[in-house]
């Protein structure tokens, strides 16, 4: 069996996969935080202020859409993968997880979050091919 020269990095794509795993590594954290935050069983704890908890949300669907756009060609899948989680992970909530509820508005925070991650993908210049898978 013989390899293909596409399937063998070259030389001049090490680079530019070395500059993507940062940034890869970054997308797996903030989607293993994502989770963590969504489904975590325990009661939650006092909030800053109202609507603090609202902030987490933007944020937790915001960063993985706009990490995923330094990381992957095709990131709006994952865009179109967290707005489709937002309203199934709060009917999750709602039905599965003993010491949470399921809340409308935080869907409308999900849904913002990922409405401001690909604007941001958008707005933040790109390198022409920095690695991305």
């Amino acid at each position: 069996m013989t390899r293909t020269q596409g399937a063998q990095p070259t030389a001049t794509t090490r680079p530019r996969l070395r500059r993507a795993r940062p940034w890869a590594a970054l997308l797996a954290a903030a989607l293993v935080v994502h989770l963590y935050v969504l489904y975590d069983p325990s009661p939650g704890g006092p909030t800053l202020f109202a609507g603090a908890d609202k902030i987490v949300h933007v944020t937790i669907f915001a960063l993985p859409v706009w990490l995923a756009s330094r990381v992957l060609r095709r990131w709006v899948v994952l865009a179109v993968v967290l707005a489709i989680h937002a309203p199934v992970s709060e009917v999750i909530q709602g039905l599965a997880l003993p010491h949470r509820s399921g809340d409308g508005w935080d869907v409308v925070a999900d849904l913002t979050g990922v409405a401001i991650g690909a604007a941001l993908a958008a707005m933040v210049p790109r390198r022409s091919d920095p690695g991305r898978w």
